[in-house]
């Protein structure tokens, strides 16, 4: 007798699932990637590299552009290749190897005398294994340069010998441009010790970070346009800068705000021709092709944008930059803006021209024979915090803006992560104001592209107006009046919200008002007339939006002959016109009454020009004055 095994035959869906390829561990499907790319092992070149010299006990050397995510990936890949140990992070730009060891005075155990003893810093004792990761060691100094070959060749520190610590592995991260770097490491006894990778964006698994952290857009078409650049604009614009351009997108904010402020010039992509001659700026083109691409608009402004970027920057743990003319009250701003969001809590606020890394933190002895930073008290607890950087390119020196720049870069001081800090904001001013060039620092693009979002601010941007009417009445409404009617834009560009706020004081005072303005030496002030500004507050007659409401009959009549006589209105028609367009918001308020019956009289496109680029708070006002007007 004979029995027929019954042959089964595979469905479809088994046929597929036995034709997708393997899923690497961890993987999830994003809208860039439903499905594992083809090749993509789960592992990037620089990750594989890591893994390698860890296992050898070899110090790993890694070149690379700036912003590809040398350092990002060391934070990401080791807590899921190496869950057992700790990643040790020290900026050598900022923290240097005196800052890791120190010697102090100890009692010793045996003779019970006080002896001199070296003391290693506690994040190089944290009681487990450690990869001691050691980035831009090439901005440091020559002398810092070879106190790292120490821990670079034998991974020893001082007296101590890290491996003892629990040192799995050493890695040096650098750029080797000279622009971003101080030196170059030629020194044969030092590179005999080391195994060096160069690698590029490519070897780098930024793309997939970004399709996880943007999942809901698909960015193939962000990464083609990136791939299509030449060298040198993929250079400038960076993966770094690329997630930057995208975090402004998806808050609806103009894409050009992801580029960075470089020695105060926003970024442009500009290719270079043959000769080495500057060529088409494709600056629009490519922010343009990215907003397409995961389809948002780009905007080319938004109303309220300090107070916007501010917000943005609480929610979403942003550092980002100011950079706006001096008087025009940017840090006034920000300062409500960040009280108000965390809940009336005031920011740590650090003006740069007088902050030392010592007024923040500083190593004492422990029990346990090691160094411990201790922090400032602002910066402990677990309540949120943001910072405010005033005067940010204004360092009372450059090795005190080094050091700074940890906390900028890395959220964390001497080491030590900040707990619970929301957002990081930097207030500076430009190079060049008036023609004049102010004594302000310089950057590079690599610091440049620390922050999410750079914002150039215009005094228009400020509502420091309302603030002056709040505080001065109707005095400040004078002056207002005559700095928005009577003086050009030059001359409001001399007259700064802080000058204006001296003039006012001034004139409470009987004072000349001169003295309030810029005095520019030699018996020469600010070239902005006054006289137009004493007639004002000599009560000599104007015209403003005071005088509109309480003569408000007399203008209905006005524009209505105005009106029969052309559509487009006369004379008449346009001073109403200028002075509710410049009025601001509280004047508008409580003259609500009249400004709705004056506002009905003018052509409906003057009107219009009432919404666009409005404030939020604004807009909601027009609306409902128009609201108001009777329907023919």
């Amino acid at each position: 007798m004979s029995t027929t095994t019954p042959i089964t035959m595979p469905t479809a869906g088994a046929a597929r699932a036995a034709a997708a390829p393997a899923r690497p561990a961890g993987w999830r499907p994003t809208a860039t990637y439903p499905e594992p790319p083809e090749g993509w092992t789960g592992v990037s070149r620089l990750e594989s590299f890591i893994d390698a010299m860890i296992d050898m006990g070899q110090t790993g050397q890694i070149f690379g552009e700036h912003g590809i995510g040398k350092t990002a990936t060391f934070f990401s890949h080791l807590p899921k290749a190496h869950p057992d140990a700790e990643l040790v992070f020290v900026p050598a730009a900022n923290l240097t190897p005196d800052d890791l060891l120190a010697n102090a005075p100890v009692r010793d155990a045996r003779t019970g005398e006080l002896v001199l003893r070296q003391l290693v810093m506690s994040q190089l004792r944290p009681g487990k294994p450690f990869v001691l990761l050691i980035d831009d060691s090439l901005q440091a100094g020559a002398t810092i340069q070879s106190q790292l070959m120490q821990i670079a060749c034998n991974w020893t520190l001082g007296e101590y010998d890290l491996r003892e610590l629990g040192c799995i592995g050493v890695f040096l991260t650098d750029n080797e441009s000279l622009a971003e770097t101080a030196a170059r490491r030629s020194d044969l006894a030092v590179l005999d010790r080391m195994v060096t990778i160069k690698i590029t964006a490519n070897d780098t698994s930024w793309r997939h970070q970004l399709a996880a952290k943007y999942h809901n857009w698909n960015l193939r078409e962000v990464f083609t346009a990136w791939a299509a650049l030449g060298p040198a604009l993929r250079e400038l614009l960076s993966p770094r800068t690329v997630d930057h351009i995208l975090a402004n997108a998806r808050e609806g904010f103009p894409l050009r705000w992801g580029l960075p402020l470089v020695n105060g010039e926003r970024l442009r992509l500009v290719e270079r021709k043959a000769d080495g001659t500057p060529g088409k700026d494709r600056t629009t083109e490519v922010l343009d092709r990215i907003a397409a691409a995961v389809g948002v608009d780009n905007p080319a402004t938004i109303p309220d944008p300090v107070r916007a970027v501010v917000r943005a920057a609480l929610r979403n743990r942003w550092s980002v930059l100011l950079q706006g003319p001096p008087g025009c009250g940017k840090t006034e701003l920000v300062r409500e803006t960040v009280r108000a969001g965390l809940g009336g809590r005031e920011p740590l606020y650090f003006s740069l021209p007088v902050t030392n890394v010592e007024d923040l933190c500083a190593p004492i002895p422990t029990a346990d024979g090691s160094l411990e930073n201790l922090l400032a008290a602002p910066f402990l607890g677990p309540e949120p915090k943001a910072i405010v950087w005033d005067e940010y390119n204004r360092p009372k020196d450059k090795a005190a803006f080094a050091k700074l720049m940890e906390i900028t870069q890395e959220w964390s001081l001497a080491g030590r992560r900040i707990e619970n800090l929301r957002a990081q904001i930097a207030v500076q001013n430009p190079p060049y104001h008036l023609g004049r060039k102010l004594l302000v620092a310089r950057n590079n693009i690599a610091q440049a592209t620390r922050f999410t979002a750079s914002l150039t601010v215009e005094p228009g941007d400020i509502p420091a107006n309302e603030w002056l009417i709040a505080k001065y009445g109707a005095v400040a409404e004078t002056v207002l009046e005559w700095w928005k009617h009577d003086i050009d834009e030059d001359g409001r560009a001399w007259i700064t919200k802080r000058t204006l706020e001296r003039l006012i004081k001034l004139h409470q005072r009987g004072l000349p008002l001169e003295m309030g303005t810029v005095y520019l030496g030699d018996g020469e002030y600010a070239p902005v007339p006054l006289t137009a500004l004493v007639d004002r507050l000599g009560d000599r007659p104007v015209t403003g939006l005071r005088e509109l409401a309480r003569e408000v009959d007399a203008w209905e009549a006005r524009l209505r002959k105005a009106a029969s006589a052309s559509s487009e209105g006369a004379n008449d028609t346009d001073l109403v016109h200028q002075v509710l367009a410049n009025a601001e918001l509280s004047q508008l308020e409580k003259h609500r009454d009249e400004v709705a019956r004056l506002v009905a009289l003018l052509p409906p496109k003057l009107r219009s020009t009432y919404l666009v680029g409005a404030a939020r708070d604004a807009q909601r006002f027009w609306i409902e004055v128009f609201a108001l007007i009777p329907r023919r």
